[in-house]
């Protein structure tokens, strides 16, 4: 077995650890635990070695690849993001929870991040195991020539002189860990808005036979514009850590929240607003009706202090759509 300064993945990665570099994780956040060492070094060292591209190319998707656009995105600081996903050869996802759904070993999922312009990483997400636990992550920064992209496990602060910080692997879970399934953008509600022709959807999954057990049709999230974005916004910006089906902390989730906000929508409580998790656990807690300004909510969301703002990880910059999106809300909204 050769030794640990044989992989420069695992070698850049040990060094960064040593000096105490842990991306994003403060003030409520703990530091994040390392990814095991063996996982680092597993991961493929330049994005031209994952299968998201064919040979030869960093712009022609590689067969089987399928692009995807969540319904309600995730703010990271106006960044403009590309999604991919590729299923095993005749792999089905198994939907028999249709709210946690389980992966196939073998899936692999990438996010790409543009911002002012200049594309500065590719995130990947790989099922390596059979357990629901079982998944690894990496991001991997664009050089300057574009000609690829390079893993970076340690993350890197102003990528390609840009203000976007990238995360470390052991950061990626300080989100993901707050789902059983750990994947948080294709999803059934995520997947159920009609997507581009090329983009695929919760119709074109069932469809293709892609589920064990499809729905009969896609989902809609309820209520008028105002509230489905709402709705929408929180679940994507804040379910995957204010959920009350978090599983049980496996030690590489930086934040865990005390379970007393359930943002995360689930798709047989979507008959009303007033009966989605969010609803009823966030009256009074987080929001008070018809009263944005002494809302708990509207507070944290509108600056960004270190350990106390909303949301804690992967952002700087206060989304000011949301923050009037989520007030006019409030202001809108029928007290029970």
């Amino acid at each position: 077995m050769s030794s640990p300064s044989a992989h420069p993945l695992l070698r850049r990665a040990l060094a960064a650890l040593a000096t105490g570099l842990l991306l994003s994780c403060a003030g409520d956040f703990e530091v994040c635990e390392p990814v095991a060492a063996a996982s680092l070094a597993a991961m493929p060292q330049r994005l031209s070695d994952t299968g998201l591209f064919a040979d030869g190319s960093m712009t022609v998707l590689a067969e089987g690849v399928k692009p995807f656009t969540p319904w309600f995105p995730l703010w990271t600081d106006g960044a403009t993001k590309r999604r991919w996903i590729r299923l095993p050869p005749g792999a089905r996802i198994d939907t028999s929870d249709m709210d946690d759904w389980q992966f196939p070993q073998g899936t692999r999922l990438w996010k790409e991040f543009t911002r002012d312009g200049v594309r500065v990483e590719t995130r990947l997400l790989e099922k390596a195991g059979p357990r629901p636990e079982d998944w690894r992550a990496v991001a991997y920064v664009w050089l300057q020539d574009q000609s690829d992209a390079v893993a970076t496990p340690a993350g890197q602060r102003d990528a390609n002189g840009t203000p976007h910080d990238v995360p470390a692997s052991a950061d990626c879970f300080g989100c993901h860990g707050g789902t059983r399934s750990r994947v948080l953008g294709f999803s059934a509600i995520q997947l159920s808005q009609a997507s581009p022709p090329d983009h695929l959807d919760l119709e074109d999954l069932i469809a293709s036979g892609a589920l064990t057990q499809p729905p009969s049709a896609p989902f809609t999230v309820p209520g008028n514009d105002v509230e489905r974005a709402s709705l929408g916004y929180l679940h994507a910006n804040c379910g995957h850590c204010h959920n009350l089906r978090r599983p049980e902390s496996e030690g590489a989730r930086c934040y865990a929240p005390l379970n007393d906000l359930d943002f995360r929508l689930q798709v047989g409580r979507l008959g009303s607003p007033g009966e989605t998790p969010t609803y009823r656990t966030g009256n009074s807690a987080a929001f008070n009706p018809r009263k944005p300004d002494s809302s708990r909510m509207i507070k944290r969301i509108s600056q960004r202090e270190p350990g106390w703002s909303m949301p804690l990880l992967g952002t700087e910059l206060v989304d000011k759509d949301a923050v009037t999106l989520l007030r006019r809300w409030i202001s809108e909204m029928e007290d029970d």
